[in-house]
């Protein structure tokens, strides 16, 4: 037999031979779904196994019995039916993690991290109704009905001190409804995915090039509305949850000032900080979120403090020095998941 005949016949039996090894190695192939919710978008990508194929209505009837419990958009959601005091609602299952994940943060951060900021929140127009006419009478007035210890859980029923107090779950929900699609392809036998909703995320295992997943972190400049558009830098997971919160997109101006949609909770106000945006990784997305939202309200130096006493939680957090520049500040062990 030719000698270049031979070695091509072995040179195509081992390529064949790898091929074989790595679909025993890595069987299955990627999938990805998109769609809407919550107001904005979703995208995933898994790896199906032994033909497991996930359906987007599949995704989209989890996400409707969702924002069913938890969306304050829907008047028949149980949280519109609590906030409106229903006396025949009782609260399900999602209802009842969000609010208690909401009062661990919320014990962990001395109340800035707050569910019933919403009365305040929606005077600033940033919440579920009209506003943006809040002046210092009316956040007094609001401010007494704002605080976790004036509502309770109780026999699957929220109880509240004042029935002006209401709840808004938005700055936790959509990193729980990443962990509730999450789980639902556990619960399908995938091993690995991404799931984004809105730019928080939720990863485990590899990506469909066998590495670790590249999530982006935006650059915090005015009218960076696309996520992915402009990158500060980007983070290398396997497992794990991303959650961003920033002051950059959601704001108004009225008279020449500029009002951000971080509201402190106890002084009813927008939050004044140098601290641009707050990326923080956790186990679960939920906890991502909801501490997200409260380092904006903490601002940079609290948050800081916090992070060197709770090494369960990394974050990246951006920030503007005296002379207007972008600065940094990142937690060791997220440092070296940092993709140059």
């Amino acid at each position: 037999m030719n000698k270049n005949l031979f070695k091509i016949i072995i040179g195509i039996l081992a390529v064949y031979l790898i091929i074989r090894f790595s679909l025993h190695m890595f069987p299955g192939h990627y999938c990805k779904i998109s769609g809407y919710t919550q107001g904005t978008t979703y995208h995933i990508t898994y790896k199906s196994r032994n033909n497991i194929i996930i359906l987007k209505k599949e995704v989209d009837s989890v996400l409707a019995d969702f924002d069913h419990s938890l969306s304050t958009y829907l008047p028949g959601s149980i949280i519109s039916r609590i906030n409106r005091n229903d006396t025949n609602v009782f609260t399900d299952k999602y209802f009842r993690v969000v609010f208690r994940k909401a009062q661990e943060v919320y014990k962990a951060t001395d109340g800035a991290f707050d569910i019933t900021v919403a009365p305040v929140v929606n005077a600033w127009g940033f919440g579920f109704t009209t506003g943006s006419t809040a002046d210092s009478t009316l956040i007094d007035s609001l401010l007494q009905y704002v605080g976790m210890d004036k509502v309770k859980l109780e026999d699957d029923r929220v109880i509240k001190k004042y029935p002006q107090t209401m709840l808004d779950v938005n700055a936790i929900a959509q990193g729980y409804s990443v962990d509730v699609v999450s789980d639902y392809l556990k619960s399908k036998g995938i091993a690995s995915y991404l799931v984004e909703i809105g730019g928080e995320v939720r990863t485990k295992g590899r990506n469909p090039k066998n590495m670790r997943w590249t999530i982006g972190i935006d650059k915090p400049i005015e009218n960076n509305f696309t996520p992915g558009r402009i990158l500060q830098t980007k983070i290398r997971i396997s497992n794990g949850s991303i959650a961003t919160s920033g002051n950059y997109r959601s704001f108004y101006e009225k008279n020449g000032i500029k009002y951000t949609h971080s509201i402190n909770p106890k002084t009813g106000y927008p939050v004044m900080s140098n601290l641009l945006s707050a990326t923080v990784k956790a186990s679960d997305c939920m906890t991502a979120d909801a501490y997200a939202t409260a380092f904006m309200v903490m601002g940079l130096e609290k948050t800081i403090a916090f992070l060197k006493q709770h090494h369960e939680l990394q974050a990246y957090l951006i920030y503007s020095d005296k002379n207007g520049q972008f600065r940094s500040y990142v937690t060791g062990k997220l440092k070296c998941k940092l993709r140059r």
